[in-house]
């Protein structure tokens, strides 16, 4: 069946559930392919002969890759259609997990694990940008919400669950699983992800361009902000608990993960009306729980109480961040700058865990929260001062140079039998 839409009608239409979360599970499919060796490392050391904190270097090989990876992957592929190169990725990832689940050899592991760190880059870049594009810029922020959904849920659920199928039926069935599941969701996107076009070379704005667009700079320092306070005590968090004399830290991890959860949700309820008020607000809670826990953490109950907290507010923010990024580029430069902002993401990670580490060293688990306060606080002083181009009072519908992209190009759209008739309108061109 073929039908054409216009922009009013698909501000009118239901979001287009079926591709968002195909790039959801596409994000979960990336965290828990980064982040399954790190609960496996007794499982994986003696079959492939290294010491633990070797397998531990799997999970740096990844961000090592992805770091380095992503912004000129995301240059060389900007010409080419985007459903292609999130099928390549996705099939990336299984080769990578394949050769995982088979190898018996560290070295080849590494390389595998290197081949998902650069898959993983190019990933990033592609996702929210493919879910701005397919819904009017007034819904952007809740379908940015429902993609990067899939990373907490991977974080708070898929990691455990994997560690657990891993401890059942072996750590490489585990791998094997996520090869399985890479697969499946090339056949999910071809099908219901809009073939949008790459960037046509005249079109292309330079990377540094890019870089120096009003609010990107800011956006990027608040991502760098949040992740490396965020990092400081959540890599040694179970040394913070330990000091503080409580010992049950996979209950606080899981209140943590749950937290998130909700914080997603509230997220994505609010995002498209209040994205600055809520930004602020979570994180001046992400503030006021280092605080908390800078003074008061060995009331078990507050422990409890302020991780929660903290859960709620990082739950939130990385999508709150992630959407300012596409306002502020508009969604044609959205892989551009997505891709700067997953190597100042990975940067953050690895600033955030070395800082923690000398504090660690130098001063001692309760010096953590202290540690992580003076970055939370520059986050939340740049999105307070950054209001017009960064964090608007009033977001704005695109950006400058993609309002050329808002005039509606009626497409037809195949629909697969017996599933509901989908209605979209693509400004910048859809292909089956």
């Amino acid at each position: 069946m073929t039908l054409s839409s216009t922009s009013s009608q698909v501000k009118a239409g239901p979001l287009p559930w079926s591709g968002l979360l195909a790039l959801s599970c596409a994000a979960f499919t990336a965290v828990m392919t980064e982040l399954l060796p790190a609960g496996l490392l007794p499982a994986m050391a003696h079959p492939l002969d290294v010491a633990e904190s070797r397998i531990g270097f799997l999970v740096t090989a990844y961000a090592a890759a992805s770091f380095l990876a992503a912004v000129p992957l995301t240059a060389a592929l900007r010409g080419l259609p985007r459903r292609p190169v999130l099928c390549a990725a996705l099939l990336g990832f299984a080769v990578s997990n394949t050769l995982v689940a088979l190898s018996s050899s560290y070295a080849l592991t590494f390389a595998a694990r290197l081949l998902a760190g650069a898959m993983g880059g190019t990933l990033w870049a592609m996702l929210t940008g493919c879910a701005a594009r397919m819904v009017p810029a007034g819904r952007r922020g809740r379908a940015i919400a429902i993609v990067l959904a899939g990373i907490t849920l991977a974080m708070s659920l898929g990691v455990p669950a994997g560690s657990a199928l891993a401890g059942a039926v072996g750590w490489r069935a585990a791998f094997g699983a996520l090869a399985a599941l890479a697969v499946l969701l090339v056949g999910w996107i071809r099908l219901r992800v809009p073939g949008f076009p790459g960037e046509p070379a005249h079109a292309r704005v330079p990377l540094a361009r890019a870089a120096l667009r009003p609010g990107i700079r800011p956006v990027l320092s608040v991502t760098l902000f949040l992740l490396l306070g965020h990092q400081v005590l959540y890599t040694y968090v179970a040394l913070f608990a330990g000091h503080a004399g409580y010992g049950r830290t996979g209950l606080l991890l899981a209140v943590f993960g749950t937290a998130t959860v909700a914080g997603i949700w509230v997220t994505g309820v609010l995002i498209d009306r209040y994205l600055r008020p809520t930004l602020l607000a979570a994180l001046a809670l992400f503030t006021g729980v280092l605080l908390t826990l800078g003074a008061g953490a060995r009331a078990h109950a507050l422990l409890v109480g302020a991780v929660a907290l903290w859960g709620v507010a990082f739950g939130g923010a990385p999508t709150l961040i992630q959407t300012a990024l596409v306002d502020a580029s508009g969604p044609a430069e959205a892989d551009v700058a997505t891709s700067l902002q997953t190597t100042v993401y990975n940067a953050g990670i690895a600033a955030g865990s070395l800082t923690g580490g000398v504090a660690l060293d130098a001063l001692g688990p309760g010096a953590l929260p202290w540690t992580a306060l003076p970055p939370a606080v520059l986050a939340l002083v740049t999105v307070a001062a950054a209001r017009h181009h960064a964090f608007p009072r009033l977001r704005h519908a695109l950006a400058p140079e993609a309002k050329v992209l808002a005039e509606p190009v009626p497409v037809a759209v195949a629909c697969p039998a017996g599933d509901h008739v989908a209605r979209r309108s693509v400004a910048d061109g859809e292909g089956q």
